[in-house]
């Protein structure tokens, strides 16, 4: 493995795995802000999160 280090500089390697990380969750709170059920900066727009949710049946007894 430290040959690995010989080749490539290890401040390059965190600081670009870094930038790399930052864009990506860049990228994913983006797309989750462009839907309308993730969208949580529209509170008031959005669809109602609980809307899906079912009553349960009446118990047989």
């Amino acid at each position: 493995m430290h040959r690995v280090w010989m080749l490539f500089d290890p401040r390059r390697v965190l600081v670009a795995n870094a930038a790399f990380l930052f864009v990506l969750a860049l990228f994913i709170h983006f797309v989750l802000l462009s839907s309308a059920k993730y969208n949580w900066l529209d509170g008031a727009h959005s669809a109602p999160a609980a809307g899906h949710v079912q009553a349960l049946p009446a118990s047989r007894e």
